[in-house]
């Protein structure tokens, strides 16, 4: 049986996870979601330093994989729309960089996978869309408003419209939008410099960006504090400066 999730390592640290169901158009089903959760768990015990998410194919991620609810009892739906969620969540939560790789469409939970990353790189040929409403079903709802704002992501729940590359990085979900031919590239200089860095500034960094976002500009400051102790406590930061300027 083929693995619905490649996971590979490098000796930097680097990890690569590729959805690996393209003849379904690397769509979710409950060994996806349960292979992403896992995932998550082992660059957790591998202290990685950064990960990538791509996919096999053309399609990045078409969605829930309807075919697999079809006959499910309701108990059985929920159970695996919260695998699903508990999938995003962990990519989410994970303390060291996470990218998106997006090189086609992202269609409802590929859509969530990407915008549960820290930032999304994307060829010309990426696309987002969040057709569920049009669907009959809920889902994808929460991530995107914060990203692309309230009334950008109505308009693609509401209306099923397709968000092109260009777009999406106008509105901020792309980050990076970089020709195809000059992807490997791109990704081997971002892999280069985030192995280079001191891992623990890159996760507090991190921390302090997500915290500050959902407190008070004083409990915001507090955060960055707390972190500046943390890190002033940490060695690693002094052979990090050490080495300033040098080479």
């Amino acid at each position: 049986m083929t693995e619905p999730l490649l996971y590979a390592a490098d000796d930097r640290g680097v990890v690569t996870l590729t959805l690996n169901r393209p003849e379904q158009r690397n769509a979710l089903n409950l060994a996806l979601a349960a292979a992403l959760s896992n995932a998550c768990r082992r660059v957790l015990a591998e202290d990685a330093k950064l990960i990538f998410v791509r996919a096999n194919g053309p399609v990045f991620c078409a969605g829930a994989d309807l075919k697999e609810r079809q006959g499910m009892s309701d108990d059985a739906i929920r159970a695996r729309r919260i695998k699903g969620f508990a999938a995003y969540n962990a990519l989410e939560a994970l303390p060291m960089p996470v990218i998106a790789v997006v090189e086609g469409p992202a269609v409802g939970s590929g859509a969530e996978i990407a915008a549960a990353c820290d930032f999304v790189v994307a060829t010309p040929a990426a696309s987002f869309r969040t057709p569920e409403a049009l669907w009959g079903t809920v889902g994808a709802t929460q991530r995107l408003p914060r990203v692309l704002g309230k009334r950008l992501a109505k308009d693609l729940m509401l209306t099923g419209r397709s968000l092109s590359a260009e777009e999406a990085l106008a509105h901020g979900l792309v980050t990076r939008l970089v020709a195809a031919e000059a992807l490997a590239a791109t990704l081997e200089e971002i892999a280069a410099t985030i192995a280079k860095a001191p891992p623990a500034a890159l996760r507090m960094a991190k921390r302090c960006i997500e915290e500050g976002l959902a407190r008070d500009p004083r409990g915001a400051l507090a955060t960055e504090l707390l972190a500046i102790e943390e890190n002033l406590a940490n060695a690693e930061w002094k052979q990090a400066m050490a080495g300033f300027g040098k080479g």
